[in-house]
């Protein structure tokens, strides 16, 4: 499950184009923030993505990319041109093809290594889609098998792209976009593909004698419902269109963040169902995922600010400037168990310590978070040449590891082993299975 909105320029604040996304994974599925720079290839160089390969192009442009770390492709990223993509599974109809093939990450990753603008990266998405179609298994700790769907913008627009099977239809977004785990075109776009009306015809999904609705047509209720995403989607909207032409970095910051229930009263120990677009795992089969990243993304004057937190739960995590002009964001590559290098596994002490004594702990540290991170704010608006921005880095590392092990060390591990809950249950077993030792 996953959140992503865009806010255009006349919806901004200051006419910048904002992007942001929260990635929903298993919640021992680390996250990985890379810069891939741009390279050349010879003629008949082949690609290995994540099960397959394909044929490679003669140059890929420089990247940065917010992805699981076992997976090719990712579920956000950025490139040197200014063009921002995130996916998104949504469930249909028509069965997910389990065989391995090219997945919706791995066709976000290619996106952003060969176009230069959104009009190209959706080409390019769609092009290689009705050629290889899409499949495999996307899950970490489980199978897990789906289509996708793409919000990709860049320094003057965006689009929402849906896609089906070897099927899609794309829409300009006015003003701004929001999607969720969920079809949301319907009777128009502004492109698809050749055989969208006569495939849903040819499996009974549609008849003729009715006007063509994309998303009635294709979308699969059950799993649609059960992911949330029309609430969550919701709540995206909704924040974002009241303050239309008010829209800042920092509402971005907040929205990520965003529980449905009353933020004072807010506990990720409550419930069986439901999800936030701030997600928190639980006891399953509905509450199984975890936002395990956050990428904001600020374009202005053609300049790109990109923020990221490269840690789980937005709520509990910073978001940092970076520049994708760094040689490399974090030194070292997570591994699947828990590891001290990582900037990751390390903030999943603070994260699970936290959720033994959220609503206690949760305000102070909040407190904190918010000092640093407006910060940050302030001071990267002063840098100006990327060269300046890339240094800020340095600056920014130490006080995020500096707020990382304060906390760390502050916080108590609390048993809870007295009340049993499946939560606790839930939760002990994923420390287990992570070798988390408190």
């Amino acid at each position: 499950m996953c959140d992503t909105f865009v806010v255009l320029q006349d919806a901004t604040k200051d006419g910048s184009i904002i992007f942001g996304k929260n990635s929903d994974r298993d919640p021992n599925e680390p996250h990985y923030v890379e810069i891939i720079p741009a390279k050349d290839f010879p003629d008949g160089s082949m690609l290995n993505c994540t099960y397959v390969s394909i044929p490679q192009v003669t140059h890929t442009h420089r990247i940065l990319l917010c992805r699981p770390v076992w997976i090719w492709g990712a579920e956000m990223g950025v490139n040197e041109f200014g063009v921002v993509i995130g996916n998104e599974a949504i469930f249909s109809k028509i069965p997910a093809n389990k065989e391995p093939g090219l997945i919706g990450m791995d066709y976000l990753r290619l996106a952003l290594e060969r176009a230069r603008n959104a009009y190209e990266a959706l080409m390019v998405i769609v092009n290689l889609l009705e050629k290889y179609g899409q499949s495999g298994n996307c899950g970490f700790s489980h199978p897990f098998y789906y289509h996708n769907s793409y919000l990709i913008c860049d320094n003057n627009e965006a689009w929402k792209l849906e896609t089906v099977d070897k099927q899609w239809a794309a829409k300009k977004i006015n003003k701004f976009g929001s999607i969720s785990n969920g079809l949301t075109i319907g009777y128009e776009w502004d492109l698809c593909s050749k055989d969208l009306v006569n495939f849903a015809v040819d499996r009974n999904l549609y008849k003729k004698n009715l006007r063509f609705n994309f998303s009635d047509a294709y979308s699969d209720w059950l799993f649609t419902r059960f992911s949330n995403s029309l609430q969550r989607r919701n709540c995206t909207s909704n924040q974002i269109s009241s303050l239309a032409g008010r829209f800042d970095l920092e509402d971005s910051f907040r929205i990520l963040r965003t529980h449905h229930d009353n933020e004072s009263k807010f506990s990720p120990a409550r419930g069986y169902v439901g999800s936030d677009v701030c997600m928190h795992a639980g006891f399953g089969p509905i509450r199984v995922s975890q936002t395990t990243g956050s990428l904001v993304t600020k374009k202005l004057n053609e300049e790109i600010d990109i923020w990221i937190t490269g840690s789980s739960a937005p709520c509990i995590s910073l978001f940092k400037p970076c520049s994708i002009n760094q040689e490399q964001i974090f030194q070292f590559v997570p591994e699947r168990n828990f590891e001290s290098n990582s900037y990751w596994w390390r903030h999943e002490k603070l994260h699970r310590k936290m959720l033994t004594d959220y609503q206690n702990s949760f305000p102070k540290y909040q407190v904190d978070r918010d000092k640093i991170e407006h910060s940050f704010i302030v001071e990267n608006s002063k840098r100006v040449s990327s060269q300046e921005k890339v240094e800020f880095w340095d600056q920014i590392r130490y006080q995020s590891n500096e707020l990382l092990d304060n906390w760390v060390n502050k916080l108590e591990f609390k048993d809870q082993r007295k009340f049993l809950t499946p939560y606790y249950i839930t939760w002990t077993k994923n420390n287990r299975e992570a070798k988390l030792d408190f």
